[in-house]
């Protein structure tokens, strides 16, 4: 039987579920929870979490982001991920090595995270640096796209190979410009010719491996007045032209770059229209209510196929695995 969730993924206050948590949890327009460093001691306070979060709603999508270098949230019990510049600097001195660790980093991702009782982190990060993005940066594999492609797809082919699925981010690339969606609502003025033969790239490429995408607050002005991810101009591209078929997840609709839609309820509604298939409402419990209320009725089928569907692995049984080893001795050395 298929399986559908309510379209709003919220956030926790604390390391512990709340008694109104538990509460607000339970409504039907609820579909997942995503994870922050505050709610984060280490991996297996994550895992009994997660677990307690299930013992409320067992069917709730749980995600975190986790890519590496300076957004990690889980820090203690788990490996140390670089930036992926870093992976991207291997790449270029020696593309094979550098397309072997970008598979073992996106497996090893994904047995650490499955093993923390989550099923999704927002990885990977597919936007092609320019050098001028203060959020994008070293975040990005790459200033080349066609390297963004192959890293990610190879990232994304070792978060498969752990059972995980992969959350490309940011449609269609957050890289050209200097300001940070979450305080501000950057404009791309580029041509979109330009947007197509840089940006998109590595989307156009790798469509049709995500399961799911996370659109930018952003607003390319030579395409559509509309940030992205209220954009059904770029949502349809997303799904028509490229071929897309997996879940769409709203950029956080407390940033400051989706404040450009109204209040809380006109943000859902416009990215719901938009093509939107899952909200996520951040670090503003009072909006997070306001959407949850008018979300009343909403499901969808594609959330509910980004769960983890594996036995999960246990924390300290990885490091009996020798890919396991090799890649977290790799890894941290890059960290370093």
């Amino acid at each position: 039987m298929t399986q559908f969730l309510g379209p709003v993924m919220l956030d926790l206050e604390g390391q512990r579920l709340t008694k109104a948590e538990k509460h607000l949890l339970m409504d039907p327009a609820v579909g997942g929870v995503i994870l922050f460093a505050r709610n984060v001691e280490n991996a297996y306070q994550v895992r009994k979490l997660c677990t307690d979060i299930r013992r409320v709603r067992s069917d709730l999508l749980l995600g975190i982001d986790q890519e590496g270098g300076r957004v990690q949230r889980i820090k203690e019990g788990v490996t140390r991920m670089p930036a992926m510049a870093r992976i991207g600097d291997q790449f270029a001195g020696d593309p094979s090595s550098g397309l072997t660790l970008a598979k073992d980093a996106g497996w090893l991702l994904g047995m650490e995270m499955a093993a923390c009782g989550l099923d999704i982190s927002f990885a990977p990060v597919l936007d092609v640096e320019s050098g001028i993005s203060s959020v994008i940066g070293d975040r990005s594999f790459s200033t080349d796209p066609a390297s963004v492609a192959a890293l990610g797809q190879s990232f994304i082919n070792g978060l498969h190979e752990a059972g995980m699925a992969a959350v490309g981010k940011h449609f269609p690339g957050h890289g050209g410009v200097a300001a940070d969606s979450h305080v501000a609502l950057p404009v791309d003025d580029r041509p979109l010719a330009l947007i197509k033969q840089r940006d998109l790239v590595p989307f156009t490429q790798l469509a049709t491996q995500l399961d799911g995408v996370m659109p930018a607050h952003v607003i390319y002005s030579a395409f559509d007045s509309r940030p992205a991810g209220f954009s059904p101009n770029w949502l349809g591209m997303l799904r028509e032209s490229l071929g897309f078929k997996g879940c769409i997840f709203s950029d956080d609709l407390s940033m400051t770059g989706a404040h450009e839609a109204g209040d809380p309820k006109a943000r859902a509604s416009a990215a719901l229209a938009a093509g939107c298939d899952m909200l996520l409402v951040c670090n503003d419990r009072a909006a997070a209510l306001e959407i949850v209320e008018a979300c009343q009725g909403l499901q969808s089928k594609r959330p509910a196929k980004l769960r983890y569907g594996r036995a999960r692995p246990d924390v300290d049984a990885l490091t009996a695995l020798g890919r396991w080893r090799r890649t977290h001795a790799k890894l941290e050395a890059l960290a370093n």
